[in-house]
């Protein structure tokens, strides 16, 4: 080894434990462990411009292992991105650039928040299939305008949790040979060592999972661990995965090799005998050798031509092939390359039907404008409605289509499609049954947490799913969804709500949408529209100026609330009815069109809905009622399901008497 290189890879080493040191929090025997991998894949391999983080077609890395998060900021500093001294010494402190676990979009070249085990790994999943989806559409002979590698840094943790399994299977089908895996073998977790829990073949796992697997057992022989980078690399057919060993803490004698390493400091002690162990050259706390920032300017240089050579490579395609790129810049734009919101035809619908039925025919009202739309369901498509005619599948022997097949595999499905939507060039939506949000939601979370504007087709949305039964009809997952933050939840009442839930998820750039969606068929009603873009509107208003009850609804029960109120009306009973597909749209307004479709003069007020009661009474209030399901559903036919459950209309228009009776 080199002595500059191992200088590096100790400054590395001293900086993550002398940051979780500082902080008195923190985990730092990965970056101890992995440094001699990390730092040889950022110095020989990666393709990477620090002076642009968003460079398109940099090498994507991804530390799925985010507990060991000052691996990253301190390589981040070294190679030059905006990330300073200052900020490496204020590792977990409110505000800074360097929290607890890496965040995307709060320091400059992360890629993804990680954090959450596996996560990661099933992000760059996504990654490398964007790449590959885009690499077919736009390079030409002589000009591969999208070449880039995927690269992860996972640990145990990461291999233990199931979305790993579920990501490394979908992987290895499509032959994503430009996806590497760092597998940071060390061993140890919080409780021990790997084998109370984990005794696995790691390796004939992902063989058998379709996998080019190689293994360094020295994971400080970087001249090993090069070599099997590259060996990866050759390997254009498989994802790969490098099974790296090493020991956690390596070089501070005391702890290495063990688990109390993991997430505690070292202390002070310890750090002064890792600094001897490694002949560290100062005492000085936060030292960076300079003959370390002279080695890294020549590669931060490095990365600067790479990028520039692109560039040349780009402007030559250009003259070449103008209208692909013309089609690049609409597929990397936020902007619709179509004017949705004013075209008559996409808001047109005939009939009574499902909205999943209206949200298929919409998806294929956009695939034919939207070139970039990509996405798929967890092998549910043909009930979820969401195959695009004449698109084709993607696959191992065929990158053009934009139909995807995730297989069972819900988390891994959620969690590939932010890859995707981290990557950039596409406007990725994935699919399942409702209740199955369960499965997702931690990948769903991570959605919001990141901005993306990643689309959730969740058709099934209550009871009348009917005969499959309770364990198929969600109850409680609307008011899990409404409380993640930065989450928009679209429950539309017909096709034409429908339409306006797909036009807020395509235009929403800054976070997730669940589109929520019926089996059952459900009426059109002349009276909406665009309207719905508000999160929630006056669909029949009263003829009083302050009416005697208003009716609130989503989705399927607004025909109940709809036809209640012609009831009410017999009995000399003036009712507003509101329509609100969603909440989070409706808070977006300003407080004078709420008051206006929910005016606190107006006490008497009934919401509907076949799902938790849980958060209504926001919109209700103390003296409001709420017609809902806090329990379980049961196996039938939906229309005696929801008659037994109490959502008729008939009910609806006793409890808006009994709340007229108090008011």
């Amino acid at each position: 080894m080199r002595s500059i290189e191992q200088l590096c890879i100790n400054t590395i080493r001293v900086l993550s434990a002398e940051a979780v040191e500082k902080a008195k929090s923190g985990h730092p025997g990965m970056p101890l462990g992995a440094a001699p991998m990390a730092y040889t894949l950022w110095a020989r391999h990666m393709k990477h411009n620090p002076c642009n983080p968003k460079w398109v077609n940099r090498d994507r890395f991804v530390l799925s292992a985010g507990h060991a998060s000052m691996l990253i900021y301190s390589l981040l500093h070294l190679f030059g991105y905006d990330l300073t001294i200052e900020d490496i010494k204020n590792f977990r402190q409110f505000g800074s650039k360097t929290p607890g676990h890496p965040e995307y979009g709060h320091t400059p070249g992360v890629e993804t928040t990680t954090g959450p085990l596996g996560q990661g790994f099933a992000n760059a999943v996504g990654m490398a299939l964007a790449e590959a989806y885009l690499a077919a559409k736009f390079n030409r002979p002589g000009y591969n305008v999208v070449d880039h590698y995927t690269y992860v840094i996972a640990g145990d943790g990461c291999m233990m949790e199931g979305i790993s399994y579920e990501a490394a299977s979908l992987a290895g089908t499509l032959g994503l040979g430009k996806l590497i895996v760092l597998y940071d073998s060390n061993s140890i977790s919080i409780e021990g060592s790997t084998d109370i829990a984990f005794r696995e073949d790691v390796g004939k796992r992902f063989e058998a999972q379709g996998w080019q697997v190689l293994k360094v057992e020295d994971g400080n022989d970087i001249e090993a661990i090069d070599k099997a980078i590259a060996q990866a690399k050759a390997e254009t057919t498989k994802p790969s995965l490098i099974i790296v060993k090493t020991q956690i803490a390596y070089g501070c004698p005391a702890k290495q090799g063990k688990a109390s390493a993991h997430g505690e400091p070292l202390g002070e002690e310890n750090i002064k005998q890792m600094k001897e162990y490694l002949g560290w050259p100062s005492e000085e706390p936060f030292y960076v050798p300079p003959e370390v920032r002279e080695h890294m300017n020549a590669l931060i240089e490095k990365g600067k031509k790479a990028e520039e050579e692109w560039y040349s490579l780009w402007e030559a395609y250009s003259r070449e092939y103008p209208e692909l790129a013309e089609e690049w810049k609409i597929w990397h734009s936020d902007a619709l390359p179509v004017d949705l919101l004013n075209d008559e035809e996409f808001w047109k619908f005939e009939g009574k039907t499902a909205t999943r039925n209206a949200s298929g025919e919409v998806i294929n009202r956009l695939a034919r404008v939207i070139p970039n739309l990509i996405g798929g369901s967890a092998d549910l498509a043909p009930s979820n409605k969401t195959i695009m005619k004449g698109r084709g599948d993607f696959s191992a022997e065929d990158r053009t289509g934009s139909n995807l097949h995730f297989g069972v595999r819900e988390h891994a499905m959620a969690a590939i499609a932010n890859g995707m939507a981290l990557h950039g060039g596409l406007r990725v939506y994935v699919a399942t049954f409702f209740v199955f949000s369960d499965y997702m939601k931690a990948a769903m979370r991570l959605s919001a947490l990141m901005g993306l504007p990643v689309i959730y087709v969740l058709t099934h949305d209550s009871i009348g799913v009917g005969e499959d039964g309770p364990t198929h009809q969600p109850v409680e997952h609307l008011a899990a969804l409404r409380s993640i933050p930065n989450f928009t939840v679209f429950r539309p009442a017909d096709s034409k709500e429908t339409a306006a839930g797909w036009y807020v998820a395509l235009t929403r750039r800054t976070g997730p949408t669940a589109l929520v969606l019926t089996r059952q068929n459900v009426p059109l009603y002349q009276e909406t529209g665009k309207e719905a873009l508000k999160g929630a509107y006056i669909l029949v208003d009263s003829e009083k100026e302050i009416p005697d009850i208003i009716l609130i609804a989503s989705g399927s029960e607004v025909q109940l609330v709809y036809e209640a109120h012609k009831v009410l009306k017999e009995k000399g009973i003036d009712a507003r009815v509101v329509s609100m597909p969603s909440w989070e749209l409706f808070e977006e307004q300003p407080e004078e069109y709420k008051q206006k479709v929910l005016p606190d003069a107006v006490k008497a007020r009934l919401a509907v809905e076949a799902g938790s009661s849980l958060g209504w009474h926001r919109y209700v209030g103390c003296e409001g009622d709420v017609i809902a399901l806090d329990r379980f559903g049961a196996s039938g036919p939906a229309d005696v399901l929801f008659r037994e459950f109490g959502f008729t209309v008939d009910r609806v228009v006793e409890r808006a008497l009994k709340l007229l009776k108090k008011a």
